[in-house]
């Protein structure tokens, strides 16, 4: 029985991964770990961890336990690592956000950039596997090349956060090859779907119209985003988890570094425009906002925010070349699921 951790177990992927593993056949042991932080509201944090236990309960088969503290405290991490010795470390906790970085820095150094470096050393000290972590597709930056591939250089962050992200990739590839420690980062792009984070536009949009409020398109509506529901996110990284980085040496006699990073995307940038029109149609067909809904008087076209990029496009073909796979569901499908999603859960 393999035994993983999930940190950031109770934020949007990390409670989706951990309920995809206990779907699976083969049995794990799972341990979550997450601060329950308040960036966004926690009681669609603790919703998520309800959904879990839920899923734990109906799959005997699986071991599962919840730990709440955060990765940027180095002696609980330490203390897990030795109790469970992980096959697989799936480090999803990380303070995320573009504009929230620019009057909060401090704690994007404490959980992504201190906060990764105990998991580092964690797995240094109590070998892994395979280590997998998020990045983001921010760390493209201002990137006028599309669609964005990992093989772009990518030294042109244009926010904290993205410059954390970057950092993190950096960091696992010099443990990589100091201490052979198999290590993926994956660059997510745009991911949204049920249970999502609030700060998002798509659920950010849904609540200030459901409020009568006007809602701002960025960049005139000329942003163009790779919107990707989490269940493509979610089946990309446990293809990924069961297929790590092979260990080889190199002509000095060292490690080379058994290390990856490959993009998760969607492959198919989306106009903002087309997007915020295709959620109010799912919000009138779900209930959520009624049939006779004045859309065009409640959204204002307003220049581009700092921080922001006007294009995320991802190139994906290394996952489909390495692991079979590329993002299938449709913008209209999963804005469909989040509409009915988010009626049954405000009512």
């Amino acid at each position: 029985m393999k035994t993983i951790l999930v940190t950031g177990s109770a934020g949007f992927i990390g409670a989706n991964l951990v309920m995809r593993l206990l779907d699976g056949s083969e049995p794990v042991k799972i341990v979550g770990l997450d601060n329950m932080n308040d960036y966004y509201d926690p009681s669609l944090k603790e919703y998520r961890l309800r959904c879990i236990e839920a899923k734990a309960a109906a799959h005997a088969e699986h071991q599962y336990s919840f730990v709440r503290g955060s990765i940027a405290d180095k002696a609980l991490v330490e203390r897990l690592f030795a109790e469970h010795h992980f096959d697989i470390v799936v480090n999803l906790a990380a303070q995320a956000g573009v504009r929230y970085s620019i009057e909060n820095p401090d704690v994007y150094i404490e959980s992504n950039i201190i906060g990764f470096y105990n998991i580092l050393e964690a797995c240094r000290h109590y070998p892994v596997q395979h280590l997998v972590y998020a990045s983001s597709s921010s760390v493209y930056g201002g990137n006028k090349k599309v669609p964005f591939s990992t093989d772009d250089r990518v030294d042109n962050p244009v926010s904290l956060y993205a410059a954390t992200k970057k950092s993190n990739e950096l960091m696992a590839h010099c443990y990589s090859k100091l201490y052979d420690i198999p290590s993926t980062g994956l660059r997510f792009f745009t991911v949204y779907g049920p249970a999502g984070r609030p700060d998002m536009a798509y659920f950010g949009f849904t609540n200030k119209l459901l409020s009568g409020k006007t809602i701002q398109i960025y960049n005139y509506g000329n942003c163009r985003r790779d919107f990707t529901y989490v269940d493509d996110i979610v089946e990309g990284i446990v293809r990924v988890m069961a297929g790590a980085p092979a260990r080889r040496k190199g002509d000095d006699g060292l490690p080379i570094p058994p290390y990856a990073v490959y993009n998760i995307g969607g492959g198919q940038p989306e106009n903002l425009l087309d997007f915020v029109n295709i959620l109010q149609e799912e919000l009138v067909a779900a209930g959520v906002l009624p049939a006779d809904f004045d859309f065009e008087a409640h959204k204002q076209l307003v220049p581009m925010q700092p921080g922001d990029v006007p294009t995320t496009y991802a190139d994906a073909s290394a996952l489909e070349r390495d692991f079979g796979f590329t993002p299938k569901i449709t913008l209209r499908e999963g804005l469909k699921k989040f509409a009915r999603w988010y009626k049954e859960y405000y009512g």
